[in-house]
């Protein structure tokens, strides 16, 4: 065996048989080295929690949970109440905990939608001067954003990075290019394959087509930095309705 070849002993306890989908059987034995490894329905990978099913809802349920008590964590040991202090504490220690890796695991359930929002709304609930304003209140009177925005605004920029060549990674390996001045709205509309089953439908590389393929005509494909500041509020909510397009 290669492990034993190279003298480094494998530690059978920590592996793990992880099967996606259906399809694939799930009770048969694996064994290595007449060591039985053990099948699981759930697996951390570099921080996110996959499920058999390819549903995120176990990986938000476990980063909403660390980023409330770290919400609270804020409030109960800021002396200060100062409100610019506070939401810098939130966009700090709380913010990277609810969109790390946000492209891959961006969920359209409504009840996991909520959950990541409910840290938000609670967190800014406290916040001086704010109890007896609505959460959409809140987060225009604080000039912060919801997250629901932000992940639809980090899918965008990530498309981008892509179809333009920004990372060392195949476009083609996610969406199929067909530019075009000919069509109605911008050239670099994207296409993707042809999908059954929801989890492949809510995936990064056929979600972010029905965004991408209908923004407005004010955004600049120019440079990032000409496409990323047009990505307002205004812009991804208003004229094309682009967030209730991408959660249907």
């Amino acid at each position: 065996m290669w492990a034993n070849d190279w003298q480094l002993p494998i530690a059978y306890s920590k592996c793990c048989v992880f099967n996606i989908g259906s399809k694939t059987p799930h009770h048969t034995p694996c064994t290595v080295d007449t060591e039985n490894i053990r099948s699981v329905e759930e697996v951390i990978d570099l921080g996110i929690t996959l499920h058999k099913s390819l549903k995120f809802s176990s990986h938000v349920s476990v980063i909403c949970c660390r980023a409330h008590r770290r919400a609270n964590l804020i409030h109960k040991c800021f002396c200060s109440k100062n409100v610019s202090s506070l939401l810098s504490a939130f966009t700090t220690y709380v913010r990277p905990i609810l969109e790390y890796c946000g492209v891959v695991w961006n969920s359209l359930l409504v009840k996991d939608i909520n959950a990541l929002e409910a840290v938000q709304r609670r967190f800014t609930k406290r916040i001086p001067g704010m109890t007896n304003l609505t959460y959409y209140q809140r987060l225009r009177a604080l000039g912060i954003e919801s997250f629901e925005l932000r992940r639809l605004r980090a899918d965008l920029l990530f498309t981008y990075k892509l179809v333009f060549g920004l990372l060392d990674v195949n476009v083609s390996e996610f969406f199929t290019t067909q530019f075009s001045n000919k069509r109605r709205g911008h050239r670099y509309k994207l296409y993707g394959s042809t999908c059954k089953s929801s989890v492949r439908y809510n995936c990064f590389s056929h979600r972010v087509i029905r965004v991408w393929n209908i923004l407005p005509d004010c955004v600049n494909f120019t440079t990032y930095n000409d496409f990323k500041h047009p990505l307002t509020t205004s812009v991804l909510f208003n004229p094309s309705r682009l967030t209730k397009f991408y959660n249907r």
